[in-house]
């Protein structure tokens, strides 16, 4: 029965099960696609029932806060890796994309939490972007959906037992996966035909990710919806090979080809040598729908933790819940200190980094 309320209020709250990657379709309508704008009027009786959803919503999803003993109990003996979305989940939505800086104090958490569990961005950013963002030199970067990933060099564990080293390309810099690399030279034509053709939608903007381009409408008034989605999809039309996707205010054109998030999880397990363990426990934290892809993975693995960001209920295969970058970094923290603390911590990291303590 409460499965069943819950679909009802998404489809009334505008919450779709389709998936995040589509063909160009006509007649969709942009302002369906995440765009309503914060509110910032007074707390009435339909926020208070906003409130009482998703308290509802969290009987399926709770809080990774609350819940953190639990996950800390089931993840006992297991090799903890640890994945995280950038936009969103490390550092707040706002309106500017060059402007979203993640905290100082966040970027200690993750780089404390580093120190003890191999740890992965994934972002749909261009890597050297959320790697500019970040600035951490001990964590891997998947940026473009995880169609550009770059591995520190470091010795790890194989499956076998055996230790070896991530390999490094022929200039000894750190190792490179990119299975988009054929695309660069029609997404360089995209991205010079939509700069082209927004131009004259005020607040429109292009950004270059590498391996996708990304329109963002965060600050393009709303009656411009209908006309920046027509020019998105008739310029499309001309490159059969890429598809369109929809995150917060953002369209993003990228390759048809079957990678994505998930993939990107993972190839990183076995960069790692642990895609084959079953003493693994992938934590992956991510706000955007397409993060859920890389929950799919984890919860066809059987074993892990799926968390999702977010201030109201939605459709999501995550298991656990946190409501904001703020609890984000509050669970980092504790994650760090709960290894910190662990009398089995020097151990620990001999196995899942392949070196002698």
């Amino acid at each position: 029965m409460f499965k069943r309320n819950l679909a009802k209020f998404n489809q009334a709250m505008g919450f779709q099960r389709s998936s995040y990657w589509q063909k160009v379709q006509p007649g969709s309508d942009l302002s369906t696609k995440e765009t309503a704008p914060n509110s910032s009027h007074p707390v009435t009786n339909e926020a208070v029932s906003d409130d009482e959803n998703y308290s509802s919503w969290m009987v399926d999803h709770p809080s990774a806060l609350t819940s953190f003993d639990q996950m800390m109990k089931d993840a006992k003996g297991k090799k903890i890796v640890v994945f995280l979305d950038y936009d969103g989940t490390l550092s707040p939505i706002v309106n500017d994309p060059d402007r979203a800086f993640m905290s100082d104090e966040m970027r200690a958490a993750v780089r404390e939490v580093a120190k003890y569990f191999p740890t992965a961005i994934i972002s749909g950013r261009s890597r050297d972007k959320v790697k500019g963002f970040v600035q951490l030199n001990n964590i891997y970067y998947a940026g473009s959906h995880g169609m550009d990933i770059m591995a520190p060099p470091r010795p790890v564990r194989s499956s076998d037992g055996k230790c070896r080293t991530v390999s490094l390309d022929r200039k000894g810099n750190d190792a490179v996966f990119q299975p988009a690399q054929k695309f660069l030279p029609a997404i360089q034509k995209i991205l010079k035909e939509l700069e082209e053709a927004i131009m004259k939608i005020p607040g429109a903007r292009v950004e270059n990710n590498r391996f996708c381009a990304s329109v963002h409408f965060r600050q393009v008034r709303e009656e411009d919806y209908g006309t920046l989605e027509e020019k998105v999809k008739s310029m499309l039309k001309h490159y059969p090979d890429f598809r369109l996707g929809w995150g917060k205010k953002v369209m993003e054109i990228r390759p048809s080809i079957e990678w994505d998030k998930g993939n990107a999880l993972e190839y990183l397990l076995d960069t790692l040598g642990l895609g084959n363990c079953t003493d693994v426990l992938p934590l992956y934290i991510g706000d955007d729908i397409t993060d859920e892809d890389a929950f799919k993975v984890i919860q066809k693995r059987g074993q892990g933790c799926p968390i999702v960001v977010t201030s109201s209920p939605k459709d999501t295969k995550a298991s656990y819940s946190l409501y904001e970058p703020s609890e984000v970094l509050t669970f980092l923290l504790r994650l760090a200190r709960w290894r910190k603390s662990s009398s089995s911590s020097r151990s620990v990291l001999s196995q899942v980094w392949g070196v002698s303590g």
